[in-house]
């Protein structure tokens, strides 16, 4: 019980655990779709792969980094503060370059949705991390609650992904490519 006084990181442990593992799990099914799309007739392209595979990949490694980072024996809430602030800004940029993907594709337009799932939800979970970081060791047992409700929220966007993803393949909705600049 003292332990958990000198440390509010301790009292999230299990729980880290659980979102943690879920999301090393996921990992290695999106693996499975992966190969499932590469077996497939269709081939999706790689600015498709880029555009909305490979963020679901990194969404769950982030849930899985934040575990790892929240269960770590910190001695104080500095350093993972920091940590997590680089998540938090490595996240943002990186959505930044999604958007970026996602605008550039020529073989499939994305809807009203894609650009909510794939673009602006993550984005803000990951300037949530952000945020959370910059507040952690002033607040710490109230802003572990935004760190926690981030973790879920990069954990159930990269599952909605996934099954986007492989109700879209499906679906039938996984062409062949057509336009030579879909290539690379």
């Amino acid at each position: 019980m003292i332990e958990e006084t000198r440390s509010p990181l301790l009292a999230w442990e299990s729980f880290y655990v659980i979102v943690g593992s879920s999301g090393a799990a996921l990992t290695g099914l999106q693996f499975v779709v992966i190969a499932l799309i590469a077996e497939s007739k269709a081939r999706a392209t790689p600015r498709q792969l880029d555009a909305f595979s490979t963020p679901t990949i990194v969404h769950f490694a982030a849930v899985l980094l934040i575990s790892a980072l929240l269960s770590a024996p910190w001695r104080g809430l500095f350093g993972v503060s920091i940590a997590l602030g680089a998540c938090g800004i490595t996240g943002v940029i990186y959505g930044g370059i999604v958007v970026r993907r996602a605008r550039r594709l020529t073989g499939y337009r994305p809807v009203l949705e894609d650009w909510l799932w794939h673009t602006v939800f993550p984005i803000t979970s990951y300037a949530l991390l952000l945020f959370a970081a910059v507040l952690l060791p002033r607040y710490p047992h109230r802003v572990l609650f935004l760190v926690g409700t981030t973790a879920l929220a990069l954990l159930f966007i990269g599952i909605h992904n996934a099954w986007d993803a492989v109700t879209y393949i499906a679906m039938g909705g996984l062409r062949p490519p057509t336009e030579p600049e879909d290539q690379g």
